[in-house]
C-alpha cells in the first residue's frame, strides 16, 4: 500500500507525481477513459451552450412544432427535432445540461462537506459528541429520502436553491457513515498517535492526518452521488417539484414529452438518453477511480 497521505504531503513534488500516476492508472482502464470522455463531453457541452446552441432554447414557433430529428426523417436545421411548442431540442438539451450538472455537482459538494464534517467529528471524538451525531444520522437514514425530498420541496416551493438544499440534506448521511467508519480506523494509526505525542492540536491532527487519509472513499462516493443527484433532480422536476417550468432542464424535457410519446417519441428519448449517458459516464469513471484508489482491490 502506498504511503499515508499525511506522509505524502511532506514533498510537493512527490505528491504531484503520485497524482499524475493515479490519473494515468485511471485512464489506463477502459471504463475510466470512456467514463471521463463522456463526462468531459457533457461538461463541455454545458459550458459552451451559449456558443454552440443554434437557437434560443425558449424561442417558440408553432409552425415548427414536433419536427422529427434528422435520423428520423427530419432536416439538419433542427438536428434533434423540435418539441410541442416548436423549440429546438438540441438547444434545450445543451442548456438543460448546464442546470442538471450544476445542481448535481453543487448538491453533492454540499452533502460531501456536511457528511464529512459530521463523520470525522463522530469518529474522532468520544462520548456525547459521537452519540448525538450518530443518532442524528440514524434519524435521517430512517426517513425515505425521496418522500422527504418531495415533502420539503412541496412545502418550500420549486426552485433551484430549494432543490439543492433539499437534495443535500437527504444525502449527506451517506458520506457521514462512510467517513465515520474510516475515521475510527485511522485515529488508531501510529502516525496519529505520534502527532498527539508531538503536541499537535486536535484541529491540526484532523486536518493534516485524519482528513487526507479518509479522502479516498470520499472521492469515490462523491462521483456516485454526483450521478445520483442528477437522477434525483430529473425525477423531482419530472414530478413538478424541481426547477421552474421556464428553465430548460432534462427533467422538464422528460415531463413535457411524456404526453406525446405515441406521436413524438423523441421529445422524451433525447433527454432520457442524455441522462443515461451522463450517469453511465460518471459511474464508469467512479468505478475506475475506486479500483485504482482502493488498495484492497489490488490484493
Amino acid at each position: 500500500m502506498s504511503a499515508p497521505a499525511g506522509s505524502v504531503q511532506e514533498s510537493p513534488r512527490l505528491l504531484a507525481r503520485y497524482r499524475t500516476s493515479t490519473l494515468r492508472r485511471i485512464l489506463g482502464r477502459s471504463s475510466g477513459a470512456i467514463g471521463l470522455a463522456i463526462l468531459f463531453f457533457m461538461i463541455a457541452m454545458a459550458l459552451l451552450a451559449p456558443v454552440l446552441a443554434p437557437y434560443d432554447p425558449n424561442a417558440q414557433s408553432l409552425l415548427l412544432r414536433m419536427k422529427p430529428p434528422v435520423f428520423a426523417g427530419g432536416t439538419w436545421k433542427h438536428i434533434l427535432g423540435t418539441d410541442h411548442l416548436g423549440r429546438d431540442l438540441l438547444s434545450r438539451l445543451m442548456y438543460g445540461a448546464r442546470i442538471s450538472l450544476f445542481i448535481g455537482l453543487t448538491t453533492s459538494l454540499i452533502a460531501c462537506v456536511i457528511g464529512t464534517a459530521v463523520g470525522i467529528a463522530a469518529g474522532f471524538y468520544h462520548g456525547l459528541v459521537r452519540s448525538v451525531l450518530m443518532r442524528i444520522v440514524d434519524v435521517f437514514l430512517a426517513i425515505p429520502y425521496i418522500l422527504f425530498a418531495v415533502a420539503v420541496v412541496g412545502a418550500l416551493g420549486a426552485g433551484i436553491t430549494n432543490l439543492i438544499l433539499v437534495l443535500a440534506c437527504t444525502r449527506w448521511v451517506q458520506f457521514a457513515r462512510i467517513v465515520y467508519g474510516q475515521t475510527l480506523s485511522v485515529r488508531e494509526k501510529e502516525y496519529v498517535e505520534a502527532a498527539r505525542v508531538r503536541g499537535n492540536s486536535q484541529l491540526r491532527i484532523l486536518a493534516a492526518h485524519i482528513l487526507p487519509n479518509v479522502s479516498t472513499p470520499i472521492i469515490v462516493v462523491m462521483t456516485l452521488e454526483f450521478a445520483f443527484m442528477i437522477i434525483m433532480e430529473s425525477a423531482l422536476t419530472f414530478l413538478g417539484l424541481g426547477v421552474s417550468p421556464s428553465t430548460s432542464t432534462w427533467g422538464w424535457m422528460l415531463a413535457e414529452g411524456k404526453d406525446y410519446m405515441s406521436i413524438a417519441w423523441w421529445l422524451s428519448v433525447v433527454p432520457g438518453v442524455a441522462i443515461v449517458a451522463t450517469v453511465l459516464g460518471i459511474n464508469l469513471f467512479g468505478d475506475a477511480l475506486r479500483d485504482t484508489l482502493d488498495p484492497r482491490l489490488k490484493l
